[in-house]
């Protein structure tokens, strides 16, 4: 080999120049080899992925199957088996990504629609006008007496905390956000923000219920965070579902009931069968995780809901059904009660409400939800002698002749349903979902309110035979009902049905502060029960 002489430079020296070099690319090599190397043995995280793929290569987040977010807009990248939807558009860089333009289509727009929703007739106007009034009649009391407290107790003029929260306080404020939007009361809702801004604390250390802390609190700060783009909403709860994830640390991944919100330390309800979960609890979860996902780019709570799912598809259900109580350390079921009602209702509602969430794109929802339908009409749907149509609850094999006002959300949701199920089968939905709404109006007597629980045997014809059944608790599952039935028919009964409850409520319920319960819908002379639920601000009157 002849090498060229470099100025200056001996042919012995070249070869020992040319000699280091070698060995400094080597070892170069070996390092840059051994760097990239090493990627393939750390956590699989997306922020290094974003750091060494291209932009046009989208890599995969698998958490179970079937996308569960709308493909309207473009989102952070949840895959759902095949389906993916995108992080970016074009060239965009991920971190531009913003929760506020990927939901500018359900942001800042007026929540009452046109002209504010006004209707065009004065009766009309003057109802919703009543209804507004009595949210304000209800909000003003517990400001006066009860502010920054959960509840209102409306009799004796005082708050009430309870032990659901685990320590957290201002449920009622938290629940009305999006009511009092959605009214207009915005000097109200203004107050609202303010308390959340400076007082909501999240550093408590007691015992709360998930499911609970999850429907009122997440779902209430989602709410107002969609409605209005308030950033103080979606600071509180992406810092509330963080405080959430620690029950979900079991063999199964099947959340347990109760959590301490310091500690992260969860436990099943003393009273659930054999240490069980209940299915109404982690089955109603995902709606809200799948938002909290969305809004703070971690797949991490997306993938817990969906682990629920897997888990739920894998293990046998007799006869198609849904028992209520599940092992969350076996994955097993743990004793074969079936209700649409209490401990089982709003599993089924998130179904359905998944799959029209995701601009009906998350197809594993549509099919348990609609396979469950199959398994509840062939084994739970009855006809009283009478001619009602009510939705039995199972115990291994034997029916339990009683419907729960819980149960009664269900003529809504079967008729939000029709439309997507077999083919042919849309009339027939939206007939059960008439006659299920009708039985539930028929409970609702002779007060016009109705009870927690009523009977098809005996004679009795949705009809509360027991006393601990009578009471009414200012619950909106009836009502809601009414609600979903007159936007899918425009059947005035249904509005004239909603009427008849807001006169027994102003009639019964309304006290000199506030709104209260009622021990005995069939009493002649009213009983109340000093406790005005934040539901009822947040659902009933809404």
């Amino acid at each position: 080999m002849v090498f060229r002489k470099l100025p200056g430079v001996s042919a012995s020296g070249m070869g020992l120049r040319l000699s280091q070099k070698f060995v400094f690319l080597l070892f170069l090599s070996g390092l840059v080899t051994l760097c990239f190397g090493a990627l393939f043995f750390l956590p699989d995280t997306m922020r290094l992925k974003r750091i060494f793929l291209s932009k046009n290569e989208n890599p995969a987040v698998t958490v179970g199957s079937d996308n569960v977010l709308s493909k309207k807009v473009r989102k952070p990248s949840v895959t759902h088996g095949a389906r993916t939807v995108e992080r970016s558009v074009g060239s965009r860089a991920q971190d531009e990504w913003s929760p506020a333009k990927a939901h500018e289509p359900c942001l800042l727009k007026p929540p009452l629609g046109k002209n504010k929703g006004t209707p065009s007739d004065s009766e009309t106007l003057q109802r919703r006008e009543k209804v507004k009034e009595m949210m304000k009649f209800a909000w003003d009391n517990y400001k006066r007496y009860a502010w920054g407290k959960n509840e209102l107790r409306p009799l004796t003029k005082n708050g009430h905390i309870g032990n659901m929260f685990g320590g957290l306080r201002g449920a009622s404020i938290v629940d009305s956000l999006d009511t009092l939007y959605i009214m207009g009361l915005m000097e109200e809702y203004e107050e609202a923000k303010e308390w959340i801004q400076d007082n909501l604390d999240l550093n408590s250390n007691g015992e709360a219920s998930l499911f609970e802390v999850n429907i009122r609190y997440v779902g209430g700060l989602l709410s107002a965070y969609y409605l209005t783009g308030a950033e103080i909403f979606k600071q509180k709860v992406l810092e509330l579902g963080e405080k959430l994830l620690p029950a979900f640390n079991t063999p199964t991944g099947i959340p347990r009931g109760v959590i301490n919100l310091g500690s992260g330390t969860s436990w099943s309800w003393g009273w659930a069968s054999a240490g069980s979960s209940i299915l109404a609890e982690f089955g109603t979860l995902h709606l809200e995780f799948v938002h909290l996902s969305e809004l703070s780019r971690n797949p991490l709570f997306t993938e817990k809901v969906m682990n629920i799912r897997k888990l739920l598809n894998k293990i046998e259900k007799p006869h198609g059904l849904y028992p209520n109580f599940l092992s969350p350390v076996s994955g097993n079921w743990v004793q074969h009660h079936v209700s649409i009602g209490g401990l089982g209702d709003s599993f089924y509602e998130y179904l359905i409400k998944s799959y029209l969430m995701s601009d009906k794109t998350d197809e594993e929802a549509q099919k348990m939800y609609y396979s469950a339908m199959e398994a509840i009409e062939a084994n739970l749907v009855q006809k009283s002698p009478g001619g009602l149509t009510y939705v039995a609850e199972w115990r291994g094999g034997i029916l339990d002749h009683k419907m729960g006002h819980l149960a009664c959300f269900s003529g809504g949701m079967i008729g939000i349903g029709a439309d997507d199920g077999p083919a042919g089968q849309k009339q027939h939905y939206l007939d059960l979902a008439a006659e299920i709404t009708h039985t539930c109006h028929e409970s609702y007597s002779p007060t016009k309110l109705g009870p927690e629980a009523f009977r098809f045997d005996a004679g009795a014809e949705a009809t509360a035979t027991r006393l601990s059944d009578r009471y009414y608790i200012l619950r909106p599952e009836v009502i809601e009902s009414y609600m979903y039935m007159w936007r899918l028919t425009h059947d005035p009964k249904y509005r004239e049905w909603g009427w008849e409850a807001v006169e027994a409520l102003e009639k019964h319920c309304r006290v000199e502060a506030g709104f209260s319960g009622i021990r005995d819908v069939y009493a002649s002379t009213v009983s109340h029960d000093n406790m005005q639920q934040s539901f009822f601000l947040s659902e009933t009157l809404k």
